[in-house]
């Protein structure tokens, strides 16, 4: 996110606001496709492959919850320009999920949860606004000190990603190793690959008319397929008693992580 601040200007932020038809997309392809998504593949969980109902539970609860913060990385690696705009949809989402995601839960599930309205707050201050904010003013103020720092920002994201990736990965294995961890393993990949697919086909047919919908499909494709695992994974091992059910979110972390980023690289390969 400094890399982002340190890349942008505030004009680039106020542009961002100028397209509420976007943003709004981005809000619907985060709120209401990925949990009728996450619905399907839970059902299909439970009904289909005969897994337990806590592992459907799990599934279901992953779509349930607010955008990732990676999500506006991958956009700023692919098209910089609309990384501003990625960074308004995410903290959107965010800051409307100490309501959304309950309510969601409680419709999909049929458990309520409370969520940490001051966490998540705090979470938008720490790791988006505040470093976000130093990287405007640092390239406001000292512009020579951003030209000389651009070039080591790149490798230093990388691995701040796959620290990102590798720490959760790592806290789970036991989960993605489980008896289960393979038949949920391919759920929550063709979970996510349906919402990085919905997403990129909902925005293009709806701005399929504006001179940036490619970068427009792109950055709504992340949107939608790239979401807060951790805050799910949180929220399973805090409000329900079965284990089972936090499973789908530990092994979605890495899953969502892993194709957000290899979508990254095909795509900056054919602008290429």
């Amino acid at each position: 996110m400094f890399a982002v601040g340190v890349n942008s200007s505030e004009k680039d932020f106020i542009e961002a606001f100028k397209r509420p038809d976007a943003i709004f997309t981005g809000y619907v392809g985060q709120f209401v496709v990925k949990p009728l998504l996450g619905y399907i593949f839970g059902i299909i969980a439970v009904t289909v492959f005969g897994l337990p109902t806590p592992l459907g539970a799990g599934i279901m609860l992953v779509s349930c919850v607010s955008g990732a913060q990676l999500s506006n990385y991958a956009t700023f690696l692919t098209d910089p320009p609309l990384a501003p705009l990625s960074i308004v949809m995410t903290s959107l989402s965010t800051a409307t999920a100490v309501f959304v995601t309950p309510m969601l839960s409680l419709l999909l599930i049929g458990k309520r949860l409370p969520v940490d309205v001051v966490g998540m707050v705090s979470s938008i201050l720490q790791i988006v606004i505040a470093p976000i904010t130093a990287g405007l003013l640092l390239n406001r103020l000292f512009p020579r000190l951003c030209e000389a720092m651009r070039p080591f920002l790149p490798p230093l994201s990388v691995l701040d990603t796959a620290c990102c990736v590798g720490a959760p990965l790592a806290i789970n294995i036991n989960s993605v190793l489980s008896p289960f961890g393979l038949t949920v393993s391919l759920l929550i990949v063709a979970f996510h690959l349906s919402a990085f697919i919905a997403g990129y086909f909902l925005s293009g047919s709806l701005f399929h008319k504006a001179p940036d919908v490619k970068a427009l499909q792109r950055t709504l494709s992340f949107e939608t397929g790239m979401q807060s695992s951790l805050l799910a994974l949180a929220l399973a091992n805090r409000f329900f008693q079965d284990p089972l059910v936090s499973v789908p979110p530990a092994i979605s972390t890495v899953i969502m992580s892993l194709m957000g980023f290899a979508l990254v690289m095909i795509w900056a390969k054919k602008k290429e």
